[in-house]
C-alpha cells in the first residue's frame, strides 16, 4: 500500500472515531447528579394571613352593622368601620397583637410615668398593665412599648427659634434599653413646634432603622402659624401624616424591615385636617390615638365624635392616670369600658 493510501485510510477512520464518540450513541456515557432524579423543594415565601387581619377587623368595629327587616324593606345603619385599606406587608403587628404603652419624658415627672417613677417601677407597673389587657382580651396578645418624647416642644424659642428641644442620645438610648428589657416595642414620639417634619424625623433616623422603634407624631404642638406651644392647639394636614409615613416606608424598604407603625395623636377634629387623604401604605400601620383627658363620659363622647367618623386604619386612646380623675370624673376607663368603643381600640397609651 502507497503512503498516500495509508493516509487517506487513516484519515477516513480518524473522522469514523469522532463521528462515533462525539456525535453517536453507540458510546454514549451520561454523567447525572445523584440529586438529579429529587424533587426541588421551593420554600414560599410567608405571606400576610389576610382572612384573619379581615376577621380582626370585623372583631374591633363589633360587626357595626344593624339591619332591621320590615314586611316591605330592609333598612341598613350606616357604618364607618372597618375601614378597608391596604394591606400592610407580612411581619405587620396590628391587628393581631394589641399595643400597651407607658409614654413620657424622663426629664419631667409631669408628662407621664416615665419620668414620674424609676425605671424599674415603670417596667413593673408595664408588665401589670399589659396583663390585665390580656385578661381583658384574651383572643389578642399584647406587645408591652415605651412611648418616649424624643422632641420636645417648649415654651421658649430656644437657639434657632423652633420651640423644640431635642433629647440627647442617652436619653432615647435608655428607653430603648427598658422597651427592650421587657422584649416589647419603642415609639419616639415627636413634638415639632415651630419645627417641620422634615426638620426633625431625619435625626432619629439611626433609631427609625431599628425593627423595634416606631414613630408618633403630636399635631397639638406643631405650631404653623406661628404660636408659641401651648397658648393653641396645633395642627397637621393629611401632607404631614403622608409625609411621616412614605419616610418610615423608604426605612423599611431600603433596610428589609417589617411594617412600621405611625401613631397619630388627637382629640379634636381640627388636629388633623384632609383626613381622607390620609394613606397607610404596605409598610406602614397608621393609629389615630384619641389622647384627650376627662371623666369616662367626656373620653367616650371625644371618641365618638372625633375619632369614629374620620376612619384612617386603626385606632388608639391615652388613660391618664391623673387628669383622667380630675372631677367631674370617678375613674378612669377600665378595659373593659375602652374595648365597648367602636372601633375597640388596638393601641393603648398611658400618661
Amino acid at each position: 500500500m502507497s503512503f498516500k493510501l495509508q493516509v487517506a485510510v487513516l484519515g477516513t477512520a480518524a473522522l469514523i472515531l469522532v463521528y462515533i464518540f462525539g456525535f453517536s450513541n453507540l458510546f454514549a456515557f451520561e454523567y447525572r447528579s445523584e440529586m438529579a432524579d429529587a424533587t426541588e423543594h421551593i420554600i414560599p415565601l410567608p405571606t400576610l394571613n389576610t382572612v384573619e387581619y379581615d376577621m380582626r377587623l370585623r372583631l374591633l368595629a363589633h360587626l357595626a352593622t344593624t339591619t332591621s327587616a320590615t314586611s316591605t324593606a330592609t333598612t341598613t345603619i350606616k357604618r364607618f368601620w372597618p375601614i378597608k385599606t391596604v394591606y400592610p406587608n407580612v411581619g405587620a403587628i396590628l391587628p393581631f397583637k394589641r399595643i400597651v404603652a407607658y409614654y413620657g419624658n424622663f426629664y419631667s415627672k409631669g408628662m407621664g410615668v416615665l419620668g414620674e417613677y424609676p425605671p424599674s417601677t415603670v417596667i413593673a407597673m408595664l408588665k401589670t398593665t399589659a396583663a390585665v389587657w390580656t385578661t381583658a382580651d384574651p383572643t389578642t396578645p399584647v406587645i408591652p412599648a415605651i412611648q418616649y418624647i424624643a422632641v420636645v416642644a417648649q415654651g421658649s424659642p430656644g437657639k434657632d427659634g423652633k420651640y423644640r428641644f431635642r433629647m440627647p442620645d442617652d436619653q432615647i438610648d435608655q428607653a430603648l434599653a427598658m422597651a427592650n428589657q421587657v422584649q416589647g416595642l419603642l415609639f419616639l414620639d415627636v413634638q415639632v413646634g415651630k419645627s417641620t417634619l422634615p426638620s426633625e424625623l431625619p435625626e432619629l433616623e439611626k433609631y427609625l432603622k431599628l425593627p423595634q422603634v416606631h414613630l408618633a407624631i403630636d399635631p397639638e404642638f406643631s405650631m404653623k402659624y406661628g404660636n408659641p406651644p401651648g397658648t393653641v392647639i396645633g395642627t397637621f394636614d393629611a401632607s404631614d401624616v403622608n409625609y411621616a409615613a412614605h419616610y418610615l416606608a423608604t426605612l423599611v424598604q431600603g433596610n428589609h424591615l417589617p411594617p412600621k407603625i405611625l401613631v397619630v395623636h388627637r382629640f379634636t377634629p381640627e388636629m388633623v385636617t384632609n383626613y381622607k387623604k390620609i394613606q397607610p401604605l404596605p409598610e406602614v400601620e397608621i393609629v389615630m390615638d384619641m389622647d384627650g383627658w376627662g371623666s369616662q363620659a367626656k373620653k367616650k363622647n371625644t371618641y365618638a365624635r372625633v375619632i369614629y367618623p374620620e376612619p384612617v386604619q386603626f385606632t388608639g386612646i391615652k388613660l391618664f392616670y391623673k387628669n383622667d380623675l380630675k372631677p367631674p370624673s370617678t375613674g378612669m376607663l377600665t378595659p373593659k369600658e375602652v374595648l365597648k368603643l367602636t372601633p375597640a381600640p388596638i393601641y393603648i397609651q398611658y400618661q
